[in-house]
């Protein structure tokens, strides 16, 4: 890859892209959000765990079923985006260790314990839901990632009598807020250390 391409891609995934909190209404096609699943989907995971669902809220109803949970900033910042996806881990990903990990089997009991289970799913559905957001800015979709909801309003309205959980939200579309100024981050000798 030239020095060209990697500073437009780290720009594209990175160092250009902003968390958006204004959208343009549109409604974009079921098409992509399966490319982006299809994209999104080959990013590594523990043992190929892959614990992560996404529930797209494409639709008006579907999004205003969200935001209902949502505080009311959330609510108010993330409406009008082409979606709300809702990231979520299935508990149960264990079941699926015999197609997902097929040299191995009987990998789905190293799950049994449940608090192996729950922390497997967790990290690597957090894992899959950054995968989300990095397969959509290299789409050219903007993002906006956020905690601030009801999880067990959330998951009782969405996922009453399943096995998967709520972890973040993630607004996806075009944002149209601009200019957004960047926020300070850490530096290197503050965030880091070298053994």
């Amino acid at each position: 890859m030239s020095s060209r391409d990697t500073a437009t891609t780290l720009g594209e995934l990175f160092l250009d892209a902003r968390s958006r909190n204004s959208w343009k209404k549109e409604r974009l096609p079921d098409r992509l959000w399966c490319k982006l699943y299809d994209v999104l989907k080959m990013g590594p995971t523990s043992a190929n765990v892959s614990p992560a669902r996404f529930l797209f809220c494409v639709t008006d109803e579907a999004k205003a079923r969200v935001a209902r949970h949502m505080s009311a900033t959330n609510a108010a910042k993330s409406i009008d985006a082409a979606a709300i996806v809702i990231i979520a881990q299935d508990l149960a990903f264990a079941d699926r260790m015999p197609e997902l990990f097929p040299h191995n089997p009987g990998a789905r009991h190293w799950f049994a314990d449940p608090r192996t289970r729950d922390e497997t799913a967790f990290r690597n559905g957090t894992l899959q839901g950054a995968y989300l957001m990095m397969a959509a800015r290299a789409m050219g979709l903007d993002c906006g990632p956020m905690s601030g909801f009801d999880r067990a309003a959330l998951d009782e309205e969405f996922f009453a009598g399943t096995e998967l959980r709520s972890n973040f939200l993630c607004a996806l579309g075009h944002g149209d807020d601009e200019p957004l100024e960047r926020l300070p981050r850490l530096s290197f000798a503050d965030a880091c250390s070298l053994l």
